[in-house]
């Protein structure tokens, strides 16, 4: 186990202790949600298919001994049960847990829920507080709902995929699903501003998040740029027009640097670390619009610096001259960091097969009652008689669904 703050506080249990969270989904963006909520301690109660699981058990490039280390912190923190969510008998368990919810996440594609008889008219008569989280493509209605929506189309329709990657390339990708968990930090604020309101009102209802509207909402002034101005945002590399100096910079020693000074005061620090103060109050770059006119030779200028130095040395140096710097961090910079291990940003947790998996901590940090890593992502079905029986069954009914593959 593990706490995201003092290892001598073992009673954590985070600041949504006490609410019980119904998880449906699978892949990322629900179980996204649903990490997130248990990362604050929220009881998370993660159903699943008998035999075969959510598909992220089998995720991911590098599986040791079999298991997947991207499960191990998408499902950390919570209770698998397995249940047939297609038959009768696995639609009346839900109903049965989701009554005494405060959150049901799922992220079917839209009226799925409804053909189980799981939808949230359904639901709220059951439980008239709960908070139902719905995580899709495009969204619970309008001409696209029923398409499927995979985080990829998501970025693709959002206007992120379109800005991502070099001029001279089709559009790129992140590397990373952002698209999904984009949409599963958006819904994962709607529940909390859900809940807020239930405060008041004694009412749930419907948190609707869709992934290329997530993917939107970060994309700055991408829209009334165009709408107004007729711009259209491109490709453009390790850079933003007319944003510099910003960029990434080679050292004598072969390593990239990434060096922001692209603010008047920081580019007048940067310009004394390199020895060229006049640099500052030259016309050429003393002012923002200046140097985002002469971005490429001012790039040039520095980069001819920054060869001349050892990454180690570059970094000292912009450190002492408060000029913000950092390296371009792949997992074993991470983990030697002495920053990142002051912190704590990257935490072991052990592994029933694995033994210590290391992984991020949780996010963010409250100073009162963090969040916490109980245990990593579960075996299939592992929690499921110790729900059922929290529901009253008892133990050879539990059997019976099991001999029918219902549980």
């Amino acid at each position: 186990m593990s706490t995201s703050d003092d290892e001598t506080t073992t009673d954590r249990t985070g600041p949504l202790h006490g609410l019980r969270v119904v998880e449906v989904g699978q892949l990322l963006a629900g179980p996204f949600c649903g990490q997130l909520l248990g990362d604050l301690g929220a009881d998370i109660v993660k159903l699943e298919d008998p035999g075969r699981g959510d598909p992220l058990r089998q995720w991911g490039r590098e599986r040791p001994q079999g298991q997947s280390v991207w499960w191990s912190i998408v499902g950390r923190n919570k209770r698998s049960v397995t249940v047939n969510l297609r038959s009768p008998e696995g639609q009346d368990i839900a109903r049965r847990l989701i009554a005494d919810a405060d959150i049901v996440v799922e992220n079917f594609r839209p009226g799925t829920m409804e053909r189980w008889g799981l939808g949230y008219e359904a639901l709220r008569e059951l439980n008239p507080g709960l908070v139902m989280v719905r995580v899709s493509g495009f969204g619970q209605d309008g001409p696209y709902a029923q398409r499927p929506g995979y985080g990829a189309i998501g970025e693709a329709m959002g206007g992120l995929r379109y800005v991502v990657g070099d001029p001279s390339t089709p559009p790129s990708r992140m590397g990373i699903s952002i698209g999904d968990t984009l949409a599963a930090m958006f819904a994962t604020i709607g529940a909390l501003a859900a809940l807020r309101e239930r405060d008041a009102s004694g009412r749930g209802q419907v948190v609707d998040s869709a992934i290329y509207e997530a993917v939107l909402g970060v994309m700055e002034s991408l829209v009334p740029e165009w709408q107004l101005t007729g711009y259209q945002r491109e490709r453009t590399g390790a850079v933003l027009p007319n944003i510099a100096p910003s960029n990434v910079y080679p050292t004598r020693d072969g390593i990239w640097m990434l060096i922001a000074a692209n603010q008047d005061t920081v580019f007048a620090r940067l310009a004394a670390a390199m020895g060229r103060p006049e640099l500052a109050t030259d016309e050429r770059y003393a002012t923002h619009v200046a140097r985002g006119e002469r971005q490429k030779e001012l790039d040039d200028l520095i980069a001819a610096w920054t060869s001349t130095l050892d990454a180690d040395d570059l970094e000292a140096l912009l450190v002492e001259h408060a000029v913000p710097v950092g390296k371009i961090f792949r997992p074993v910079e991470m983990l030697a960091d002495p920053h990142f291990r002051a912190r704590r940003t990257i935490t072991e947790v052990e592994h029933p097969v694995l033994g210590g998996v290391q992984m991020q901590n949780v996010f963010p940090r409250l100073s009162r009652t963090s969040g916490m890593i109980r245990w990593p992502g579960p075996a299939l079905g592992e929690h499921t008689e110790e729900v059922l029986a929290e529901l009253g069954m008892a133990p050879e009914e539990v059997a019976a669904l099991r001999e029918r593959g219902l549980a």
